[in-house]
């Protein structure tokens, strides 16, 4: 059986490689945009082939995946301190699972309303409500941590 200890700090391990994960395929992948091509593109109000279709527009891809690059590194960073501070003998420290429950809370419940306010058809959108669930369950093991 898993303990309040065991499970605060599984719980911010796995948040730290889904960030990690989310910011190496922003990284990795040619067409980063691609991966939430249909929230894009109803954001945009076109599609991305008309958008780069534009003369002015043609060094618009190169530019996103700078952008993009950009966003999956400090996405990645994020994610390895998040990881990084959820090591069982870091979150012994009560004022870090303290900061880890506000930071991971800020970044879930706020990217979550962001989400459904600009981007609500994104499968991103499950993502945020995982990410929410699982700092629910955080609180609750902070709560009951011994």
């Amino acid at each position: 059986m898993i303990n309040n200890k065991q499970l605060f700090s599984l719980i911010f391990i796995i948040i730290g490689i889904i960030l990690i994960i989310s910011g190496i395929s922003w990284m990795v992948v040619e067409q980063p945009w691609i991966l939430d091509k249909v929230a894009n593109e109803e954001r945009l109000k076109m599609s991305f082939d008309e958008l780069f279709s534009h003369e002015i527009n043609h060094t618009l891809p190169e530019y996103l995946k700078q952008i993009y690059r950009f966003f999956g590194l400090w996405v990645i960073i994020i994610g390895c301190f998040i990881t990084a501070l959820s090591k069982p003998k870091m979150i012994e420290n009560k004022n870090i699972r303290l900061i880890l429950i506000f930071c991971v809370g800020i970044l879930s419940y706020v990217g979550l309303i962001l989400g459904y306010t600009w981007i609500p058809s994104s499968p991103f959108i499950y993502l945020g409500w995982g990410l929410v669930g699982l700092h629910l369950m955080s609180l609750l093991s902070h709560y009951n941590y011994k």
